[in-house]
């Protein structure tokens, strides 16, 4: 289709989100995008602020419609009183599904062209959404996040985040925020260039709905919430198409102080069972750190992946060491020299080895240390 150049912001198309004066002219394409939008226990208030942030800060005609779904809420009448608002349709699960395969199930009743998938508990702020669409645009297999600033949950007083910094984990697969590395700070000349971040929080960001499918869409064989930002990323990264924070496009998110969902094998079992999967299926050799960093994992049920692991054959995607060395060289790979050997000790008490007549293998107990002259007793067990 034609397209038609449109300013981005105030007046002349300063971009009033970025933090910075630099004049900016976004494209409107005339593709549009199917927002998805997840929303389980969200107050009826919150979300009708929400979609009005939404609907007043987005030219109308960049949106095709705005999927709700309704993750067998409480009161059905919620979801079906917010299509009285423009371009908002409803769908209700029959059962619970989670995030996980709620979203599926709005990108499926999407149409084709770009797919923004957003959660209930936000606020979106001015030009939020053209540099998202220009950027997958550009490039198809970009999945474009916004800059994601704070809201507080008690007063819904809105921070700015800093834009200076990338997503990133540990070897537990626990996210956290990370500055950017002095070397990624020296080549960003321009303060609005996008940032090639190796994972995404997970909750907002864009995608080419073509891209999405044929990528796998989600892992639906995981549980209600947690974990599915790591399987994602990976998968985008390690199959060809890249991760980017658009620093000119910023939404706010409320960070609530518990999860609004309830997790039928409890939250920890169910992030353990999501970050197995996507441990097994994406970190290859790897996988081994995630299991020193989180040994309850070992034994836990993660269901079947042979599905995941053909999807990953086909695709012919790279492998995590080339993900590790391209895109995340700041993640240190454990070696020999962060071992440290000595007693395991827990205050008082030593791990102690011990002989059981008639059994093959030791028995290990905790007994008081009995050290004589900084040597260990023979039987206390050391780390290595």
């Amino acid at each position: 289709g034609g397209v038609t150049p449109v300013a981005a912001g105030p007046g002349e198309g300063e971009t009033s989100s970025s933090g910075t004066s630099r004049k900016i002219h976004f494209i409107a394409y005339s593709l549009k995008t199917f927002i998805t939008i997840f929303c389980c226990t969200a107050v009826l208030t919150v979300l009708i602020l929400f979609l009005f942030s939404v609907l007043n800060r987005t030219p109308v005609h960049l949106i095709h419609e705005l999927i709700l779904v309704d993750d067998f809420s409480e009161d059905p009448n919620d979801c079906l009183l917010l299509t009285k608002l423009p371009k908002v349709k409803c769908l209700r699960n029959k059962r619970r599904e989670g995030l996980i395969r709620s979203r599926v199930r709005g990108a499926d009743a999407a149409g084709a062209g770009i797919l923004t998938f957003l959660d209930s508990h936000c606020e979106v702020n001015k030009d939020w959404l053209p540099p998202l669409l220009q950027r997958v645009k550009e490039d198809p297999t970009c999945v474009a996040s916004p800059v994601i600033d704070i809201i507080n949950m008690d007063t819904f007083a809105y921070v700015a985040a800093s834009s200076d910094l990338q997503g990133g984990f540990d070897w537990s697969l626990h996210f956290k925020w990370e500055q950017l590395s002095a070397e990624k700070r020296a080549k960003r000349a321009d303060p609005a260039e996008p940032i090639k971040t190796p994972i995404i929080a997970g909750g907002l960001f864009v995608i080419d709905r073509s891209w999405f499918n044929r990528l796998g869409k989600y892992d639906t064989a995981m549980d209600i919430w947690g974990g599915e930002n790591f399987e994602i990323s990976f998968r985008v990264w390690m199959c060809g198409g890249s991760l980017e924070i658009i620093p000119c496009s910023r939404v706010g998110h409320v960070f609530r102080k518990k999860h609004p969902y309830i997790f039928p094998e409890g939250n920890a079992n169910t992030y353990i069972k999501n970050t197995r999967r996507t441990a097994e299926v994406w970190m290859d050799e790897f996988k081994l750190f995630y299991y020193s960093a989180r040994p309850a994992a070992r034994g836990k049920s993660y269901g079947g992946i042979h599905g995941r692991q053909e999807l990953r054959k086909s695709l012919k995607c790279k492998s995590f060491k080339w993900y590790l060395d391209n895109v995340y060289p700041e993640l240190k790979v454990p070696d020999d020299s962060d071992a440290k050997s000595g007693v395991i000790r827990q205050r008082q008490n030593c791990l102690e080895s011990r002989i059981v007549k008639g059994q093959d293998l030791p028995v290990l107990t905790l007994a008081p240390c009995s050290i004589t002259k900084d040597v260990p007793a023979a039987n206390q067990v050391k780390s290595l």
